[in-house]
């Protein structure tokens, strides 16, 4: 076989994969598993925003993060809503809030408004 006839025959070949390519479906989206809204799933996820807010949305004297504990589940609401719009000011929270379904911010707005 000679070097141009090689040539096609490998363009060939990737062509015909391109096209196979092509024609495969979409992968499936991504499958996540259920949000645990019970007590302890809520209590879980809560000690994701200690780091910054503090234990129970306690925040430590002195931080520039503001405390989350008995503030009003619908200013909670609220604030995580335009995180997640990208429409109040933040440095990282617009990409965490991205994360929390419409559910699971509302149960922890729930959850740290009921923390003293």
């Amino acid at each position: 076989m000679g070097q141009r006839t090689a040539f096609w025959v490998a363009a060939g070949l990737a062509a015909f994969a391109s096209l196979a390519d092509a024609q495969q479906p979409p992968p499936p989206p991504p499958a996540f598993a259920a949000s645990n809204l019970t007590e302890s799933g809520v209590r879980s996820l809560a000690a994701n925003c200690a780091a910054c807010h503090g234990t129970n949305g306690k925040a430590a004297a002195g931080s520039t993060v503001p405390g989350l504990a008995g503030r009003p589940a619908a200013d909670i609401s609220t604030a995580m809503a335009q995180f997640k719009a990208g429409t109040k000011p933040a440095t990282l929270m617009h990409q965490i809030a991205k994360g929390y379904s419409d559910a699971e911010v509302a149960a922890l707005a729930d959850y740290f408004s009921k923390q003293r």
